[in-house]
């Protein structure tokens, strides 16, 4: 007895004795293991995501087309066609506009780009003149030597050219292969997609009723961001497009398409193809023309971002323009062009789904999304893994 009092009394009193660790050190080690932890995953997943981009790119693809073709086959159900029936209806009309288009830009750009041709060459002509006779007095010998010293390291690198046009092909060949791929994921979740949800969500156990509604909720916010991103980006086109015809800019066509599909990128896809657009008015109208072009551009810009994102989109996406100009850059560098498209709407889907997923009260900015969660004729509440929210006293 009194040894075993004694032995508690030494062990006391090296406790005692003994460094004790901060509790922020602690916690702040807690917490970076965490994050080495997370670090990895995300490296993991990433270098994943890059083996098997063939795979992913035209899953995330048919995910988005899903999300903005998805209402136009609830809506063919609704007049009382069959899911099959339905979703064929909206894959024809859907490949039955992108043809058209394309045709349009195809014929449009076949005829217009001897004139833009010529164009250059003119106004070429007229800088290397004000070059020589401006403020600047170039030397016309100097001007002569660049020309020549760009022709020659075009001719020098010819062979890597044809290489390039070699990789050209093996990347059509991927790329078909991509498309047909992409037709047929997009083709079940049009028409399977509830289906394909229920089985997703089936095996989580107790966990269904807030995965279900973390999935409502990233669904509605994808939906949505879809089709607002897709109407303001096909008026930014449009408005540009009318300025380029009134200007007397060729390829006005091409040029519209290449800023409607910038325009998913935020912020620096807007830059991108206003920048093609302007180099393409300077080379073919001179440089007044292409300054105007690019004040309007930005007063547009201006206009899109304080008018129309924040009633359009920000409803759903409430980011900050540093978190949008972060996500981009991740994506970009993890993925290139297709991660900096897809990166704004992943970070809005995961801010919007992960309060549901935690069990919030209030984390959903809808109930009943139209989408692959949903059947297009059962609602939301009746399925009956999904508890509903209690109703309040009195009705």
């Amino acid at each position: 007895m009194a040894n075993d009092r004694t032995t508690a009394d030494h062990q006391a009193a090296g406790g005692r004795g003994s460094p004790m660790v901060p509790p922020l050190l602690s916690s702040a080690a807690a917490w970076a293991w965490r994050l080495i932890a997370i670090g990895i995953l995300v490296y993991g997943l990433s270098r994943v995501v890059g083996t098997l981009k063939i795979v992913f790119l035209p899953c995330a693809v048919a995910l988005f087309l899903t999300a903005l073709l998805r209402p136009l086959t609830v809506r063919f159900q609704r007049l009382g066609l069959s899911p099959l029936a339905a979703t064929w209806l909206t894959l024809l009309f859907a490949l039955a506009v992108l043809g058209g288009i394309g045709t349009y830009v195809g014929i449009q750009a076949n005829e217009e780009f001897p004139k833009l041709v010529s164009e250059v060459q003119d106004t070429s002509k007229s800088v290397q003149h004000w070059l020589e006779n401006g403020p600047l007095h170039v030397q016309h010998s100097k001007l002569t030597d660049a020309v020549d010293q760009g022709t020659k390291w075009i001719e020098a690198r010819r062979g890597k050219l044809a290489s390039t046009a070699l990789d050209w092909g093996t990347a059509t060949l991927e790329a078909l292969a991509a498309i047909v791929f992409l037709l047929f994921v997009t083709f079940f979740l049009l028409k399977d997609g509830p289906n394909i949800w229920r089985w997703t969500i089936s095996g989580s156990g107790r966990y269904r009723g807030r995965i279900d509604r973390a999935g409502r909720a990233a669904w509605e916010t994808l939906s949505q961001y879809v089709h607002g991103t897709c109407l303001v980006a096909a008026i930014h086109a449009v408005v540009l497009a009318i300025v380029l015809a009134v200007m007397g800019v060729p390829l006005v066509a091409p040029l519209a398409v290449v800023i409607f599909l910038g325009s998913f990128i935020p912020i620096v896809g807007i830059f991108v193809g206003g920048g093609l657009a302007v180099a393409v008015t300077f080379g073919a109208k001179g440089g007044v023309a292409a300054l105007i072009f690019l004040g309007i551009l930005l007063v547009e810009h201006q206009l899109e971002s304080h008018l129309l994102q924040p009633m359009v989109v920000g409803r759903w996406v409430r980011l900050h323009p540093l978190a949008v100009i972060l996500a981009i850059t991740v994506g970009g560098v993890l993925a290139g062009i297709p991660g900096a498209a897809v990166a704004v709407p992943i970070v809005a889907v995961v801010y919007r789904a992960w309060p549901a997923l935690r069990g919030d009260p209030e984390p959903t900015p809808a109930e009943d999304p139209e989408g692959p969660p949903d059947d297009p004729d059962t609602p939301a509440r009746a399925t009956p893994t999904v508890t509903p929210p209690p109703e309040p006293e009195g009705t």
